[in-house]
């Protein structure tokens, strides 16, 4: 009888895991992903849908719109005429525990703060200042959320490849020992074979379910953070795409990095933010409006009257200093924390476009490597037919190919995840 094992099945490992790296399809097996119904269409969604989806399922996004609305209610404190609310003023006074003459005075008044000069102005700048600061962490907010978006469905991609791999390992393995049952009760191999070869597909099978709950591992994280039940849509990964380059094909403007940007106008905002401290020398002043009723006595008739002031509060050093001193070390800290930023930037684009040309060395070797092991194993394969290798080098041979297509398949996820943290470190959202 003869054995047959067909290249198709040594091969079928990578070509699984390549179709899946390649295409990104989606996965919505029931037992990596929610039922669907029979007569839907799932469309697997884009790396940039799902960054949107896990975008509005955060806290930070929420604190953004709060941040609006707070810049949105400044303008309009800012917009008044007076520096602060005015002030309702009431006082009355008589004799009655004293002489009883009836002498009576009751005066009320309003007082009206009033911007210092250069306040109102300097508070306005402090605020669209608050405003660009705040639209651009939104922006470093999505593109914190695109890297982790990014980390999970490469991290889906290489898992799924490793379930197709097992998946055809098992496949491949099974194969053999179904034909080598048939050869023992034949007569042309003995019976140790068929053992060996059923324990090799035992172990396949609890790989490929090892390989199934990683997958089903890897779903679940990504719907946590999307809120999206189907794996993503994936750009596919060439074997071969030359090196990286920055957009444009120039060198990497860090200062255009979303986090660069936030850093950039936090200290423009402690800027401004000094400027009113400068403007805002002493509280403001306050306009004062009183209307006066005085009653001599009985019988006498009231007088009223109507009085005009200005109450003007004296700046002094400890009121002053205490606030400039704040103001000056949020400065401080914020053009340190600017020109740390830029270089933490700058060194991540360069180690991300580095690695991105190791793994594109390493995936050309990766592949190399797997072609010679794979002509090696349909060789013995011939051999073995030929009855001139024994069945456990074939199984060995068989177990280094696929090792090889695994290897090769690992790199090609290697490569699409070191590219997608190349574009995260400049800055660039999917």
């Amino acid at each position: 009888m003869r054995f047959v094992i067909s290249r198709l099945a040594v091969r079928c490992a990578a070509g699984c895991a390549l179709s899946c790296v390649l295409g990104g399809a989606a996965v919505a097996q029931s037992n990596t992903a929610p039922s669907l119904s029979a007569t839907a269409s799932p469309v697997a969604p884009t790396l940039a849908q799902a960054v949107e989806s896990a975008w509005q399922r955060t806290t930070q996004a929420r604190e953004a719109e709060g941040q609006t609305q707070r810049a949105a209610a400044e303008r309009v404190a800012i917009s008044s005429l007076w520096a602060a609310p005015p002030a309702l003023e009431f006082s009355y006074r008589d004799d009655r525990w004293q002489t009883s003459a009836g002498r009576r005075e009751a005066e009320a008044g309003l007082a009206w703060p009033l911007w210092l000069p250069g306040q109102r102005n300097a508070r306005g700048a402090a605020v669209d200042a608050d405003v660009e600061l705040s639209q651009a962490a939104v922006q470093a907010g999505r593109l914190h959320f695109a890297g982790l978006v990014r980390e999970a469905a490469w991290g889906i991609a290489a898992q799924k490849a490793e379930s197709d791999l097992a998946d055809a390992q098992v496949r491949s393995l099974q194969e053999i020992s179904n034909d080598v049952r048939r050869r023992v009760k034949a007569g042309d191999l003995a019976h140790a074979d068929a053992l060996v070869a059923q324990s090799e597909a035992l172990a396949a099978q609890s790989a490929q379910m090892a390989a199934r709950q990683r997958l089903s591992a890897s779903l679940s994280q990504w719907t946590t953070l999307t809120g999206i039940a189907l794996a993503p849509d994936l750009p596919s990964v060439p074997v071969s795409d030359g090196a990286a380059v920055s957009p444009g094909g120039g060198h990497f403007a860090v200062e255009t990095h979303p986090d660069a940007r936030v850093a950039a106008l936090t200290v423009e905002r402690a800027r401004k933010r000094l400027d009113v401290v400068a403007a805002t020398r002493r509280d403001p002043p306050e306009l004062l409006l009183r209307i006066r009723q005085d009653t001599p006595g009985r019988g006498e008739s009231a007088q009223n009257s109507i009085g005009v002031g200005v109450r003007i509060p004296l700046g002094t050093a400890s009121r002053n200093q205490p606030l400039q001193a704040a103001a000056l070390s949020e400065l401080d800290v914020a053009l340190t924390t600017k020109q740390r930023t830029e270089e933490r930037l700058a060194a991540d684009a360069a180690m991300a476009q580095a690695a991105v040309h190791t793994a594109e060395q390493q995936l050309e070797a990766e592949r190399q490597r797997s072609a010679l092991l794979r002509e090696r194993a349909t060789l013995i394969d011939r051999s073995f037919k030929a009855g001139e290798t024994p069945l456990p080098e074939l199984l060995r041979a068989l177990a280094a190919a696929t090792q090889a297509d695994t290897s090769f398949a690992r790199q090609q996820v290697a490569l699409g995840l070191a590219r997608a943290r190349f574009q995260q470190s400049l800055g660039i959202l999917p």
